[in-house]
Order: C-alpha cells, then structure tokens, then sequence
C-alpha cells in the first residue's frame, strides 16, 4: 500500500503511555459491553476485566519504534477515509464529522466505559471515537493469518464504516430493532450491521484508489484474506470445532469478502444495503 507520502490526519488522540484508571466497573463497563455486544464483539471481554469492585491503575507499556511507524500509518489511513467520506456527504448534499481515532495501550477508558485491548478494536458512538490498541495488528498477522498493510488499513477502514452508519442513524435504528426481536433475530441484524460496515471499507478503498492511487499489487487480497479470516463461521470452527450460524454476530467469511467486494467494485454507499436483502451464505 502506497501510504508514505500521504496526509497525516490531526484526529489522532495518542494515550499509549497514559496511566488508565478503573474504578470498579459500574455503570461504564455495562454500557460499553452493550455496544461491544450490539457490534458484534464479545461482552465478556469488558464485564469480566471489571469484576474487582477495587480500584486498580492499568500501567502503559513504553512504545517502539516500530509502534511509531504503525501510528504514523494509521494517521494516513485515517486521513485517506477523512477525504474519502467527506467527499461522498458532500455528494449527497451532508456535512461528514471526522471521527477521531485514539491509540492506547492494554486499556482505555471512552465514553462508552473501561475496555481492555483483548476487546479489539472498537467504535464508540458516544464520543464518536474509533479505538485500537496496535497489538491488535500483531494478533491480526499471527492469530488470524492476515498480514500486510492493506489488511490494517481494512480494520480502520471497517470502524469507521461504524461512524459512518452512526452519522446516518443506520445503528440507532438497528439497536431500536434489536431491543424488540429475540437474540437470534438481534443477531441477524448485527451481522448486517457489520457487513454493510466492511461495504463501507471497500467503497473507501475503490474511492482512495481512483483519486490518489494507493493500492500496489497484492493489496486488494490482503484485505480479502483478513475479511475471510474475521469470519464468524471460521472463528467459531477454530475455537470450538462446530459452527452455529444462529450465533453469528459479524457474517461469515464467504459473505464478509462478498460484501467488501461490493464496496470496492462499485466505489457507492448506496450499493451497501446489507438490510436489503437475507445474507444467508
């Protein structure tokens, strides 16, 4: 991925290094492992690293180098969806608010309670905040068999499609929906949620590349490869050996890379609605 000479975004807030407190939980760890859990990601991870009703202080690891690079790339990135999306609002005749993105280390506090970086890189719809611990990236190669570049740029690529759902009102309206259907239905909705969210990632992709050329070859399988990897059903067969389908929270692998597909073939949100249609592959 072409990054280097790109525009470095000024919505990067870095709190690697900075000291998080925690005080017993409460009402921030429950509201955060809802949103976790709306999104698709696993609520354990937040309750039950707030289960000590004392107060603790979650110590910062010194950065590397090598961290400083990764920043420096996901402030391009970041910048890359900035430019990408406002010029879509624009299009449309709206005005897009740029998200910010925080980098932290082991643990954050947001707006939506205490998280640990074993949630994942997550979005916040009540600071409209993007957050990621970098370790994450590691994961992402070793774990999940996706490395490159493009396949980072992906994951940024995929929370700020959360924003963009949320600056629309698409994720009130799925939370609406969901607190009035059963789990496997909240489910359904969820994972339509987070496939028309990797749409959202191929749209900036296809809009990126026509407008400043990011991609180099191999990139756009990168991004395929870590779309396929994330896949409920083959995270469900590696952890446990079966799949339920009924639990599926973000889609399978066959139809995340179809979805992204979508956005970076047609370059247009409007070819995004998951909603539309059954995502039943």
């Amino acid at each position: 991925m072409r990054w280097q000479l790109g525009r470095r975004s000024t919505n990067v807030e870095d709190k690697r290094g900075v000291s998080a407190p925690v005080v017993g939980g409460g009402i921030g760890a429950v509201v955060l492992a809802l949103i976790v859990a709306l999104l698709g990601g696993d609520p354990r991870v937040i309750l039950e690293g707030n289960n000590n009703p004392s107060d603790r202080t979650v110590t910062q690891s010194p950065r590397t180098t090598a961290q400083d690079q990764m920043s420096d790339f996901v402030s391009v990135v970041l910048a890359d969806t900035e430019d990408t999306w406002n010029q879509i609002f624009q299009e449309n005749g709206n005005r897009y608010v740029d998200p910010k993105l925080v980098l932290y280390s082991d643990a954050v506090e947001s707006a939506c309670g205490f998280a640990r970086s074993a949630v994942g890189p997550f979005y916040c719809p009540l600071d409209q905040k993007v957050y990621i611990d970098l370790s994450f990236y590691r994961d992402l190669k070793n774990r999940y068999q996706a490395p490159g570049d493009f396949a980072q740029a992906y994951v940024i690529a995929h929370e700020v499609g959360h924003h963009v759902q949320n600056l629309l009102g698409i994720s009130e309206k799925v939370r609406s929906q969901q607190s009035r259907v059963d789990q496997v239905e909240a489910n359904r909705l969820s994972v339509k949620q987070e496939l028309q969210a990797d749409c959202f990632a191929g749209v900036w992709a296809n809009r990126a590349q026509k407008s400043r050329q990011i991609l180099e070859s191999g990139d756009i399988e990168e991004a395929l490869n870590a779309a396929s990897s994330i896949g409920d059903d083959r995270l469900q067969q590696q952890s446990k050996g079966y799949v339920v389908p009924e639990s599926f929270t973000h889609g399978s692998s066959a139809q995340r890379v179809q979805w992204f597909k979508q956005g970076i073939q047609t370059g247009d949100p409007q070819q995004c609605n998951t909603f539309a249609t059954s995502n039943r592959q």
